[in-house]
């Protein structure tokens, strides 16, 4: 049996865990296990760095979203967030200023979660992913990547 690291979540397979989410959240989490979007945009890409910015304004929610790769994000606005994870678990978190968390993930490992504003304040994030781990990055639509405005 292969062990994972301390940073991969299980997807648990039983549906009545999950009871007492809002209404088509356990629906959306099964449907996004392909989801690279781990955050609103995709500001710089490199073959070996992706660097995103998440804005999850008060009352909003962030779809679900898979982790394959290390990563660290820190916290630019100070928030309270409430996490939903494909084990079932529901995680509410303080965030302040400048709070920075390193993440990895050995093959096979993932994080697959949602993260929701139920804080008075817009939670902003910045995250860098690498993309040299051990498992392959997974593929980002053209429409979240920052498209620079032209000069005028």
């Amino acid at each position: 049996m292969m062990k994972h690291g301390n940073n991969h979540i299980e997807t648990n397979p039983d549906p009545a865990v999950f009871d007492q989410w809002p209404e088509g959240l356990y629906e959306e989490m099964l449907s996004s296990h392909d989801n690279g979007c781990v955050g609103t945009t995709l500001v710089s890409e490199t073959d070996r760095v992706r660097v995103w910015h998440l804005h999850i304004p008060v009352g909003s929610r962030c779809g679900f979203h898979r982790h394959v790769n290390p990563y660290f994000w820190s916290a630019l606005h100070a928030g309270v967030a409430r996490g939903y994870f494909s084990s079932g678990e529901v995680r509410d978190t303080i965030h302040y200023v400048g709070e920075t968390k390193h993440f990895y993930y050995g093959p096979g490992d993932y994080m697959l979660h949602s993260v929701e504003n139920i804080g008075d304040t817009d939670l902003v994030f910045a995250t860098v992913e690498y993309l040299d781990g051990t498992n392959p990055p997974l593929t980002i639509p053209v429409e979240v990547k920052l498209v620079a405005p032209h000069a005028t």
